[in-house]
């Protein structure tokens, strides 16, 4: 008979916006999956990840695991209750800027997991914003009582402190996306790629504003840019359809506008892989980004950015790099955008050279949520 002590295999419920064909949230989970895969390895272990999923077939045949239907209370109860714990991140999971049904299902979720029994982890959550001040202490709650919290940023840690989690249990970490390698095709892509003499500038927008000025605002800034070299605009819709209709509006307001360079204006179609986004992401010679993860993929490839900022996260992990952002929603000047992006593109050894250390610092610790979770589970059956 197996003791406790001389259990290997783990599994583990893996709670996120996992499931809905957003590539930064699906690129979130296969690193936290490809994270404990490997942090368990080294540490002589199995984790079996069951994840909770809009679309679970869909999920299960893109990356070989388990998975259930994130809405179905029967089959979440069933998925905890045969788990030895639950991972709940990463992403923008608790804040109520989108819904105010967020918070109470992701907590929700963490509290059916303690309610069972089961050890709970925090795994580089973003918090906020939290407007409703009646959620803290559905976040307060789970987070005291969780085995592990970490967070992407030191502005999450710190409103978690406002809402009443001890300061000191609360590792800063990364995004897990920093540790997200190329798929194995990378190499000959790249090939290809750099027989392209057009410098790529990656556009990554996404529809916020109502009145949509903020992408009148970009069509602008790109025309400028396409004004004074030429240039190839390539689209990359991160969250499908969504962004790719928003890629589709903007090209098409940028018809006549790409200047007499011979700029060209192209749609990117990836795939729901991640990895083959950040493939497309690392042939770009720079990157306008909207979305927080079209930022942290260019990271991940030392890609120089400019980052447009429609939340705090966009600043909050600029910051991290020592960057600010080129612009908002609200206000995003054209030739200073177009400056801007020449620079970039005239100096980005330059660049890299100025931000690679910050990078590799971020890769570095983007392993440290993974390997406090194995450690944590080898500690439990030690016991």
């Amino acid at each position: 008979m197996v003791t406790s002590v001389e259990k290997q295999d783990f599994r583990i419920v893996i709670s996120g916006y996992y499931g809905f064909h957003n590539s930064g949230d699906e690129a979130v989970l296969r690193s936290i999956l490809l994270a404990l895969e490997e942090q368990s390895k080294l540490a002589g272990m199995r984790i079996i990840p069951v994840v909770l999923s809009g679309d679970p077939a869909w999920t299960s045949q893109m990356y070989g695991v388990e998975s259930v239907h994130r809405m179905q209370p029967s089959e979440v109860w069933k998925a905890l209750k045969g788990s030895d714990g639950l991972v709940s991140g990463g992403g923008s999971l608790l804040q109520d800027a989108t819904s105010a049904k967020t918070i109470p299902y992701y907590t929700g979720v963490i509290k059916l997991a303690q309610w069972l029994g089961k050890p709970t982890f925090i795994y580089s959550q973003g918090i906020g914003p939290v407007n409703r001040r009646w959620m803290d202490p559905l976040i307060r709650n789970v987070m005291r009582k969780s085995a592990y919290v970490s967070v992407r940023d030191a502005e999450s840690a710190e409103l978690l402190g406002r809402i009443g989690v001890p300061k000191n249990r609360i590792e800063v970490v990364p995004d897990p996306v920093m540790g997200l390698p190329l798929p194995a095709s990378a190499a000959a892509a790249s090939e290809v790629a750099a027989a392209d003499k057009l410098p790529v500038l990656g556009v990554s927008l996404r529809h916020w504003r109502k009145d949509g000025e903020d992408l009148a605002r970009a069509v602008d800034a790109l025309a400028e840019l396409a004004s004074r070299r030429a240039v190839r605009l390539r689209f990359l819709p991160f969250h499908t359809p969504d962004d790719a209709e928003t890629s589709k509006l903007v090209m098409e307001r940028l018809n006549g506008r790409l200047g007499s360079h011979g700029s060209i204006a192209e749609l990117a179609a990836p795939g729901d892989d991640p990895q083959q986004m950040l493939l497309e992401v690392s042939r770009c010679d720079a990157l306008f980004g909207m979305r927080l993860h079209a930022l942290i993929y260019a990271a991940n490839r030392e890609v120089p950015m400019l980052g447009l900022s429609y939340d705090p996260k966009i600043d909050q992990f600029l910051h991290r790099l020592g960057l600010n952002a080129v612009g908002t929603t609200e206000h995003l000047d054209a030739s200073d955008f177009a400056d801007s992006a020449e620079l970039l593109l005239d100096d980005a050894e330059g660049w890299k050279r100025d931000h690679r250390d910050a990078i590799d610092r971020l890769k570095q610790q983007s392993q440290q949520p993974a390997q406090q979770i194995v450690q944590l589970l080898r500690q439990n059956i030690s016991r």
